[in-house]
């Protein structure tokens, strides 16, 4: 499925990092997945209203203060992998019981922060994850609340969970399904690199944003479980080929960047 105008400018405004993002290349950009230029421009108007991006100078757009908080977290996906340690059997917890319920932007950035960290709900109002986290509850705490979640949430570790409670925390994600997406998006990954050579440029920068965008986004919300629950191995596997391909669509789309904005 082809990505909508406003997706597709705050992917490419992650992707070029701090440098300014210019309307002419986010039309082109657009042209490439069959989105008409006045969609993308009243998309740029759009982004920047909301605060979502900024002007940087005349006809160039950067990321708005409104994005800023999730685009740092979104942005280390790279090191991920670094985020990991043996886990002991503990759990970060967060309590959300008193918090509202009738603030629905509350509402996503509570969902979303809970999400980016791979938080599932146990019982009503009592979210949990393994303690595999670089930095323990410190780090998760201090990462959840940079993300959206309210300061009043308890976020704290527990351990011995009685029997049937530990039963079903473990339960909480599909470790079958993350396995198996490891395996199935590297196998995709590497394919597709395999052939990139002999696919024609405009081909090559679509077919890149679409495969380095699914893979990518599955990676930032992989909830990076430890072992014995998901094949460690394999996911490291996944995490590597998705950095050799981003590697190679950033080359793709530099290329593609400097023959449509000269």
């Amino acid at each position: 499925m082809n990505p909508n105008p406003r997706n597709l400018i705050l992917n490419l405004l992650l992707g070029v990092s701090n440098e300014p993002l210019s309307a002419r290349f986010a039309v082109a950009s657009c042209a490439l997945f069959g989105i008409r230029e006045n969609s993308t421009r009243v998309a740029l108007v759009r982004l920047a209203a909301s605060g979502l991006v900024e002007a940087a100078g005349r006809g160039t757009y950067r990321l708005g203060p409104s994005a800023a908080p999730l685009a740092a977290d979104v942005a280390t996906w790279r090191g991920v992998g670094r985020r990991l340690i043996d886990w002991d059997g503990s759990w970060i917890v967060v309590h959300s019981g008193p918090l509202g319920r009738s603030d629905r932007a509350a509402l996503r950035a509570r969902d979303r922060a809970f999400g980016l960290l791979g938080l599932r709900e146990l019982d009503r109002g009592l979210y949990l994850r393994p303690d595999n986290l670089a930095g323990g509850v410190a780090a998760a705490r201090e990462r959840l609340f940079k993300l959206g979640l309210e300061p009043e949430a308890a976020v704290f570790v527990a351990r011995c969970l009685d029997t049937h409670r530990e039963q079903r925390a473990r339960a909480l994600w599909d470790c079958a399904a993350l396995d198996s997406g490891y395996r199935e998006t590297r196998h995709r990954l590497e394919e597709w690199l395999v052939r990139a050579d002999t696919l024609e440029p405009e081909v090559a920068a679509r077919e890149s944003f679409l495969l380095g965008n699914d893979a990518i986004r599955q990676l930032i919300f992989d909830p990076l479980l430890p072992s014995p629950l998901v094949d460690a191995d394999a996911r490291h596997r996944f995490i590597d080929a998705v950095i050799r391909f981003d590697v190679a669509g950033q080359s793709i789309w530099k290329r593609f960047r400097e023959e449509t904005t000269p």
